[in-house]
């Protein structure tokens, strides 16, 4: 496939809507999390409480669980895909604009069980706009699509974040910002109403039992199905090391200053995890996809030693700069070809209970490293536990050849 060919899908309406539903699946996160935080601290909540409301965020870990309900059963309007869009995105719409209507400080409890549902929703969401992806996208359009979408998710991510302390603090106040954000769903509701339906969706399961047994039995009766688990845990472990410890690294180890890491690793971070996203999506055009995850989880690999530089070097902002643009500009490319991958291992007829067991399986890594990452450092030092996470990367590199004509195969254009 051309550049102009590929550029070309860049334009197309599919991306458009790749963006608005991205938008939508990121815009509730910050809103159940460190926005909701930020209001609790200015409300004066005491730091007990606020430490209670970490847990809403446990309905992204799980949504596996109800994921074959979205793919057994199909609501009356728009079909089994855009149709759970639909709903789950009106109602959040309308559980955030309660949540900002609460006062944390007098109802703790109430706006704890309402921010628990806007996580529940939030991750229902997620659950189908992923399948929905799954099974529009043709093999060419996966990586564009990819791109687009982290793109939207992370537009929404720095306006439902960063943005709402903005305008909470400056202009609307808290329940203001709250129903502002609100509204802005209506950007997904657009999408979703304006999406056209998958050409092959597949056929949804006939019994709930079957929804929740059959996608399984699916993707264990591949070849080497296992492995491909294995490589998902792997493909991104090394980067999840280092990516887990960076923030305490920079305020830690060189001593830079709590402004300095926000404005650089947060802000510069973001900003090079978008372009790496798109210039992923854009490179898959011409590497396909076993070419592009290998390309990308070397990148991944290497920019972990631009940490162990730093750390041997000391207190340098221009290394700085370069080592953060650098790790977060490849993350960003790998993200790309790990989520096209993701799409391509799912059956259009479970793509929502198979995305979502994958996805959970993709956050292991992310999530449960924490605790070995801390010990590792006080073992090694932080110069040699960053050569550690190079290190650590290698094997799923590897794997990844071992499995190149599994990984070339899943570029087929036909559907499974």
């Amino acid at each position: 496939m051309s550049l102009s060919l590929y550029a070309a899908v860049f334009r197309s309406r599919t991306m458009l809507l790749m963006l608005l539903l991205g938008f939508s699946s990121g815009l509730p996160l910050a809103l159940t999390a460190g926005t909701l935080q930020a209001w609790l601290a200015v409300e004066g909540v005491d730091i007990v409480t606020i430490g209670w409301f970490a847990l809403v965020g446990q309905p992204y870990t799980y949504k596996f669980l109800w994921a074959p309900l979205m793919d057994r059963f199909t609501p009356p309007l728009l079909g089994r895909r855009r149709g759970w869009m639909l709903l789950t995105q009106c109602a959040l719409l309308a559980l955030i604009a309660v949540l900002g209507s609460l006062s944390p400080k007098d109802a703790p409890w109430l706006t704890g069980c309402v921010a628990l549902a806007v996580a529940f929703v939030s991750a229902s969401q997620d659950v189908v706009v992923d399948a929905y992806r799954a099974d529009i996208l043709r093999a060419d359009e996966r990586g564009a699509g990819a791109a687009v979408s982290v793109l939207g998710y992370r537009l929404a991510m720095l306006v439902s974040g960063a943005g709402a302390l903005v305008v909470a603090d400056q202009w609307l106040g808290w329940q203001g910002t709250y129903w502002l954000m609100a509204a802005l769903m209506v950007l997904g509701m657009a999408g979703a109403w304006f999406a056209p339906e998958p050409q092959e969706a597949g056929t949804a399961p006939r019994t709930l039992d079957a929804a929740v047994t059959q996608p399984m039995a699916e993707f264990f009766s591949r070849h080497g199905a296992v492995w491909l688990l294995v490589l998902i845990v792997l493909y991104k472990l090394g980067d999840a090391f280092a990516g887990n410890l960076t923030t305490a690294f920079l305020l830690k180890g060189p001593g830079f200053s709590a402004t300095e890491v926000g404005a650089i690793n947060k802000g510069l971070g973001l900003a090079a995890t978008i372009a790496g996203a798109l210039a992923g999506g854009a490179l898959m055009a011409r590497l396909r996809l076993y070419r592009a995850l290998l390309l990308f989880g070397v990148l991944q690999a290497v920019t972990n030693l631009g940490f162990m530089l730093l750390a041997a070097g000391g207190k340098n902002y221009a290394l700085m700069v370069a080592v953060v643009g650098a790790e977060n500009l490849c993350g960003g490319m790998g993200t790309a070809a790990y989520v096209a991958l993701l799409m391509a291992l799912c059956d259009r007829r479970y793509s929502a209970t198979q995305y979502a067991l994958l996805s959970a399986l993709s956050a292991v890594g992310r999530v449960y490293v924490g605790p070995a990452a801390g010990y590792l450092v006080v073992a090694l030092g932080w110069t040699t536990f960053f050569l550690a996470t190079f290190l650590i990367a290698l094997p799923g590199i590897g794997m990844l050849w071992a499995m190149r004509r599994t990984i070339q195969a899943l570029d087929a254009p036909a559907v499974r």
